[in-house]
């Protein structure tokens, strides 16, 4: 009988240490990696120091959200953005720290958008700089996928940029027309004299002005930052979402009459102070009610047997 050597390893084991070596590689191990707590600390740390390096612009944004009320929507952002980091949280496990690269040339640009405003005396140049170099730090260590994979968090920031007096204008009054337009209406049908002046109503002899009232756009982008929020926050459908964001100016109006007309009744056959009281207090309780505007849109739609989510929820 022939004696089977013992040495001689199974059929196709020879490619064993081979596949090993291409399993437990460095450099293979590094590209198969996911996120780690060591990422995220390193991305925030670079990111503190893109903002340390442009904090001019990210201290003139602070200064503007907290001193000037038609920016105070600024401070919603952060809050907006986590929301979405959250709502997407399970596609972090599908995230690799690769495609880098991205990240170095959004923070070369952002400086250079930076330096440019900062330059040529361009304000909003010099903000949105800022944020992209923050976004660029960010994704220089995150890779690619936490700019694809959390897209609706990264183009909230735009938010953050104030948008200059010259633009804002340009978009407040047509706003406060029809606001003002829309709130005789509903004063009107309720048997309430009324009178109008452009932007000014005249409720039993006293003046109210849209402007006084709503305060410009110190409601609206907190309001389509509410109408962005529900948008992407949920599992909708991609033609919906473009449905609530175009609905969005129309919800900042509504709420904004809703606001108004209550207001106007107290300053006509109430006081003054009760009307500015009154003024300053309900402002942020137009974010629920335009919360509950969206959701009355969803039902609208789904009344209309539209398919509203990317999923079917069971009944």
């Amino acid at each position: 009988m022939t004696a089977v050597p013992t040495n001689l390893a199974p059929l196709g084991s020879a490619s064993l240490p081979s596949r090993r070596t291409a399993r437990y590689h460095p450099l293979r191990r590094l590209r198969i990696e996911r996120w780690t707590y060591t990422h995220v600390a390193a991305a925030a740390g670079l990111g503190a120091l893109g903002v340390l390096a442009t904090g001019d612009a990210w201290r003139d944004m602070f200064s503007l959200a907290y001193n000037e009320a038609e920016y105070s929507h600024i401070f919603l952002v952060p809050i907006v953005a986590l929301w979405m980091v959250f709502a997407r949280r399970l596609r972090i496990r599908h995230c690799k720290p690769i495609g880098t690269p991205i990240g170095v040339a959004v923070a070369l640009c952002g400086w250079s958008v930076h330096a440019l405003g900062y330059y040529r005396g361009y304000q909003t140049l010099w903000h949105a700089g800022a944020v992209m170099v923050l976004v660029g730090c960010l994704l220089s260590v995150l890779g690619k996928h936490a700019l694809f994979r959390f897209f609706p968090a990264v183009a909230v920031l735009l938010f953050l940029v104030p948008v200059p007096p010259h633009y804002r204008i340009k978009i407040a009054q047509p706003l406060q027309t029809w606001t003002a337009e829309v709130s005789q209406a509903v004063l009107e049908v309720a048997g309430v004299p009324v009178l109008r002046e452009g932007c000014k109503l005249v409720v039993n002899h006293e003046e109210v002005m849209i402007v006084e009232a709503c305060n410009g756009l110190r409601m609206v982008f907190a309001l389509i930052l509410v109408s962005y929020a529900f948008s992407f926050g949920l599992p909708l459908r991609n033609a919906v979402r473009f449905i609530v964001l175009l609905a969005s100016p129309a919800s900042a109006i509504l709420c904004n009459v809703v606001r108004i007309v209550p207001n106007a009744l107290i300053y006509g056959y109430g006081s003054r102070s009760a009307g500015q009281t009154f003024h300053d207090y309900s402002g942020w309780l137009m974010l629920p009610v335009s919360f509950l505007i969206l959701l009355g849109v969803i039902r609208l739609l789904r009344w209309a047997t539209v398919p509203v989510m990317k999923y079917t929820l069971a009944a």
